[in-house]
């Protein structure tokens, strides 16, 4: 083992590279992680977005790099530390951290081979330790700079008039000035940060009805008159919902009236059919439960939704034999996505949707009207729904041109 002695040689070198490139490889996934859950940045971004999204994946593998050089070199390290607590709980800290976020980024990469609840705690776990690990890295980054370390400013020491009235007193150094500045810099992360930790805290483990609530409340659509609950949605038979929706759109959320809302089935068609809301709410519905997946790893379960079977769509407008592919639009303007016929005939429960639990599906939660896909992911499920057209190709919608993945079934390979 000639190659580990000479490795362990000049160790503390090493350290202090690891230390450094430890720093980089976190700064980088913060800022690429911080990119990519910012709705904001998803409509400015477009096909960059995926390219940081894979940035991140990509710098999160190389994040275990350091981790095993590390632990080659741990042993000495861990001598050396004998007698300092505090050092030895920052290395457990560190490599906890590290661990922790490349494991469960590893779950979120690869979701499909995990499966959506396996993906669930692995995006809270994630988030967890980002909510920790970030101000824990960045007191210490802050509190480890030269400056704190230069002798003259180690200590505020007691006047020297108390020492000549008191000799026998003693007094040491009242606080040092280090120690005053990395509780100040704690106690103001603490403060800054708590109460959001704490809220996304009881976002996470409350379930969703807050967050239906406060959506709902934020409505920015004005139809009327709203649709009605069937019985089984009054209250819903799923029960409600359980989870927490993240609002997530690629253009600034619309909002809809009467006046300017319709809903068109073109194309390859016998009939073509076009609504106004009146007409449209007042069509029959059926009620089923379904979850909602996200390729970002959150899911909301047992969600009651409400609408009008896309089958019964379609065969009232009556298929070309020509038409091989359904094309959705979005009433934003710029998102589209599509479902061949194939698998819509394979589908008995996609729904363009009216109502949520009972009640209208918000503007933030893609109402009006929105299309769900319970058995693929969420990206397939269209916001803000205003036409569907029969074509003869293919299609690839916003989100498949832009990297992701053209089979969006959950569970099916």
């Amino acid at each position: 083992m000639e190659w580990l002695k000479g490795l362990r040689k000049g160790y503390g070198r090493k350290l202090v590279s690891l230390h450094t490139w430890n720093g980089w490889i976190v700064l980088i996934l913060a800022l690429t992680g911080l990119i990519l859950i910012s709705g904001l940045w998803r409509g400015v971004l477009g096909e960059v977005r995926v390219w940081i999204k894979w940035a991140h994946i990509v710098v999160g593998i190389i994040s275990i790099v350091p981790v095993v050089y590390y632990l080659l070199l741990a042993a000495k390290h861990w001598k050396q530390l004998r007698g300092k607590p505090w050092q030895r709980f920052n290395v457990l800290v560190i490599l906890g951290l590290l661990l922790g976020w490349f494991g469960s980024g590893i779950v979120l990469w690869q979701f499909k081979a995990f499966g959506p609840a396996n993906s669930n705690i692995a995006l809270f776990v994630h988030d967890a330790l980002t909510w920790v690990g970030l101000p824990y890295i960045i007191y210490h980054s802050i509190t480890r700079l030269k400056w704190l370390k230069q002798p003259q400013r180690l200590s505020v020491k007691a006047p020297q008039e108390e020492e000549t009235l008191h000799p026998a007193a003693n007094p040491q150094a009242v606080y040092t000035r280090r120690a005053f500045i990395k509780w100040t810099i704690g106690a103001g992360l603490a403060v800054t940060l708590g109460p959001s930790f704490l809220q996304w805290l009881g976002r996470s483990l409350g379930g969703g009805t807050g967050n239906l609530e406060q959506l709902i409340e934020n409505d920015a659509n004005r139809m009327v008159p709203p649709p009605q609950p069937l019985p089984a949605s009054a209250p819903p038979i799923g029960g409600g919902s359980q989870g927490r929706f993240r609002v997530y759109t690629v253009t600034p959320i619309p909002q809809f009236s009467n006046a300017d809302w319709s809903f068109t089935i073109d194309g390859l068609v016998e009939n073509k059919l076009h609504y106004d809301w009146e007409r449209f709410v007042a069509m029959p519905r059926v009620a089923e439960v379904s979850d909602f997946h996200c390729v970002t790893g959150w899911s909301v379960y047992s969600n009651t939704w409400e609408g009008i079977p896309l089958k019964t769509l379609l065969a009232e407008a009556g298929v070309s034999d020509q038409a091989r592919t359904v094309k959705f639009y979005s009433g934003d303007g710029v998102y589209t996505d599509s479902l061949t016929l194939e698998q819509v005939e394979e589908m008995d429960d996609v729904l363009v949707a009216v109502m949520h639990d009972g009640k209208p599906i918000p503007s933030d939660l893609g109402g009006p009207v929105k299309l769900i896909v319970p058995q693929m992911y969420a990206y397939k499920s269209v916001k803000w729904l205003n036409r569907i057209e029969l074509i003869d190709g293919d299609h690839d919608g916003y989100w498949i041109v832009r990297g992701y993945a053209k089979d969006a079934w959950v569970t099916k390979s």
